[in-house]
């Protein structure tokens, strides 16, 4: 297991998320709430950029079909999405986000 730097701590403000690669691996980031949340960036219904939907109240929806997921728990909380979503663990050091891609 790897921990790769994604982003700057200051580059997303709070309800905001980015898109981005991290080993070769589409990463979501988001922050919220002051905390930041890494996902797979690719909904497990249909191939869709997660970054692409609407991010409120911890959850991301997806573009296509309106299917959401939690971003805590990566588990998928209406239809027509029913598998979950990858997680990744995510650490700040010295203002710097990084993401530990497995």
């Amino acid at each position: 297991m790897a921990w790769i730097k994604l982003a700057e701590q200051d580059q997303l403000a709070d309800g905001e998320m980015i898109g981005l690669k991290a080993g070769g691996v589409a990463v979501a980031l988001y922050r919220d709430g002051g905390e930041y949340f890494a996902t797979s960036n690719i909904c497990t219904h249909q191939y869709a950029l997660l970054t692409d939907g609407y991010f409120e109240d911890g959850c991301i929806e997806c573009p296509l079909h309106q299917g959401s997921f939690d971003i805590r728990t990566g588990r998928a909380l209406c239809a027509p999405v029913t598998e979950d979503v990858q997680v990744f663990p995510v650490k700040i050091e010295g203002g710097q986000v990084f993401v530990e891609i497995a």
